[in-house]
């Protein structure tokens, strides 16, 4: 009787199994679903977020291997959620990208030598002391980097796929679990963090001097980032906007809007803290939160939105609220569709000014269609464009790096012309969340099928330790670089340590752990591009061997 059971809830199971393959996009979903329903588990207040979809995918599909059924999302399913991810990403970085892509050369420079370290370190253990084939080492390293377009060039240059394919499947589960574990460490630290970003606020100025010092001369000396929002001559006297050649004199009353230290180092240099508030005096100068959803603002800078409020209305911009994030309104600071300005006024104007912006939720929500479509075909098309190697072949960057780079491109223009090259934070949000689940459940069910053949050969246990081998340098070699010789915070090693793994499960953890804090963005589009394509040409060599 109990065999017969046994054997009944093994028919059931494979009946189960084969249902599921048959029907790969009803599979997907309920990867998904499943996958962050057990993704959202904290223990000890750690939860594995969208990476536990990728785990319940390989889980399911090495089952299915076991009873002899092969579940497996098609593969441009996986390269549509890759593509979309991937631009989201690039897109929504694109602004503050370049702006830090000097600052970020020393990092990038070291990122690649840790690669050719680990890559060195996998070819001497795997072929000297395991006497390991060449192509099972170089598809050993593109799992333990998680790489796909690595193993592709793996697979090339050693003209054997089979045998690279087997390394990559056993080294990648360790090389998206190790890479975790780095960005946990590097999280836990994170709250010393230099580089977090000081709440926006504003204080009411008395002013104590008398050598008559314009706004201007004040902002120049003290090198503070503020904005005079408003200003009063006398207790009850009218309170309006100052220009940067306002003079301020013995008793006047301003309102400093900035990050707490600048606005600090402004009160030292004018005079002291008031009592008196000038927002609550709303009678003559108000102020407004409005989206900005009229395509034709977005790209231009505040300085140029300034021009136009202070010219039609006698308005600025004090603030931007971009997602979750308050930003003081600097002068080049650009615009985005979805942004909520701040905008200091006259009480009568502020609805016109709200209708010249556009004020309408459409703008947090619009996502640009012309855009994203004319940014993934251009990306893709990139990503083919076949560059060569020395000493023979060549290598492609990949739908994802071609993509990624585009995306970081649109994301900095803004606009061009008339088009709208940027989307909304929260459109690029949903959409690289969206692209990234149906990414990890496609790649889960790939290498679960293959993880499933490849430890019933002989030398598994031999390519796990190379595999953990080179995963461990990169891990713990960036951990130690960044943060002892670069003072990188752990919020943006965080997102460092995901780009140079090219890995979106690394990168959804960190964002489930920080609330998506934008610097984890920023930490992976600035090694992303550079990582890609370091990997491919090691592969390559390492499999030309």
């Amino acid at each position: 009787m109990v065999a017969v059971s046994i054997e009944g809830a093994s028919t059931n199971m494979s009946d189960v199994l084969q249902f599921l393959a048959d029907q790969p996009l009803m599979t997907l979903f309920i990867i998904i679903g499943l996958g962050m329903a057990l993704g959202n588990i904290k223990v000890k207040g750690v939860g594995l977020g969208a990476a536990a979809v990728l785990f319940l995918a390989i889980g399911l599909a090495a089952l299915g291997v076991a009873h002899g059924i092969e579940i497996a999302i098609p593969h441009i399913v996986g390269t549509l959620g890759l593509v979309l991810f991937a631009f989201a990403i690039g897109n929504n970085a694109g602004g503050t990208f370049f702006q830090s892509l000097r600052q970020a050369t020393g990092p990038i420079v070291t990122m690649v030598l840790l690669f050719i370290v680990a890559a060195t370190a996998a070819y001497f253990v795997g072929t000297r002391l395991f006497n390991m084939d060449v192509a099972l080492v170089a598809g050993t390293f593109s799992g333990a980097v998680t790489n796909t377009p690595a193993l592709a060039a793996a697979s090339e240059s050693s003209g054997d796929p089979g045998t690279a394919t087997v390394g990559y499947a056993v080294a990648y589960l360790f090389g998206v679990i190790g890479m975790i574990i780095a960005a946990n460490v590097a999280l836990r630290n994170s709250a010393h963090d230099t580089d977090t970003p000081s709440p926006v606020g504003h204080e009411t100025v008395r002013v104590d001097r008398d050598d008559l010092p314009t706004v201007g001369a004040i902002m120049q000396h003290t090198g503070s980032t503020v904005e005079f929002s408003r200003i009063r001559r006398g207790e009850q006297g009218p309170i309006w906007i100052p220009s940067s050649v306002e003079q301020l004199r013995h008793g006047d009353l301003v309102t400093v809007v900035g990050e707490h230290s600048d606005v600090q180092t402004v009160i030292d240099e004018l005079g002291h803290r008031s009592s008196h508030s000038l927002r609550e005096d709303r009678r003559l100068l108000d102020f407004r939160r409005i989206t900005v959803s009229e395509p034709s603002h977005v790209g231009r800078t505040v300085k140029e939105m300034d021009e136009v409020l202070e010219e039609r209305w006698g308005a600025k911009i004090s603030r931007i609220r971009r997602g979750d994030q308050d930003m003081l309104a600097i002068p080049g600071l650009m615009m985005e569709m979805g942004d909520r300005a701040r905008v200091v006024g006259p009480t009568s104007k502020l609805k016109e000014i709200s209708a010249w912006l556009g004020d309408s939720s459409k703008g947090l929500t619009d996502i640009n269609p012309v855009a994203l479509g004319v940014g993934l075909g251009l990306g893709i098309l990139l990503g083919t464009i076949k560059i060569p190697v020395p000493g023979g072949g060549h290598f492609a960057l990949g739908a994802a790096a071609g993509v990624l780079i585009v995306g970081l491109i649109m994301g900095r223009l803004g606009r061009v012309g008339t088009v709208v090259t940027a989307l909304p934070k929260t459109a690029n949000l949903v959409i690289s969340e969206l692209g990234l689940l149906v990414f990890l459940a496609q790649a889960g069910t790939n290498a679960g099928g293959q993880i499933g053949e490849a430890f019933t050969g002989d030398s598994w246990w031999q390519i796990l330790l190379l595999g953990m081998l080179v995963t461990s340098i990169m891990a713990v070699g960036l951990y130690i670089a960044m943060r002892r010789v670069f003072g990188m915070g752990g919020t943006r090693l965080s997102g460092v340590l995901a780009g140079s793994q090219t890995q979106p499960a690394v990168l959804a953890f960190a964002n489930a752990r920080t609330g998506s804090d934008p610097r984890v963005a920023l930490g992976y589009a600035l090694v992303y591009p550079v990582a890609m394509v370091a990997k491919i040409l090691v592969a390559h060599v390492l499999g030309g061997l």
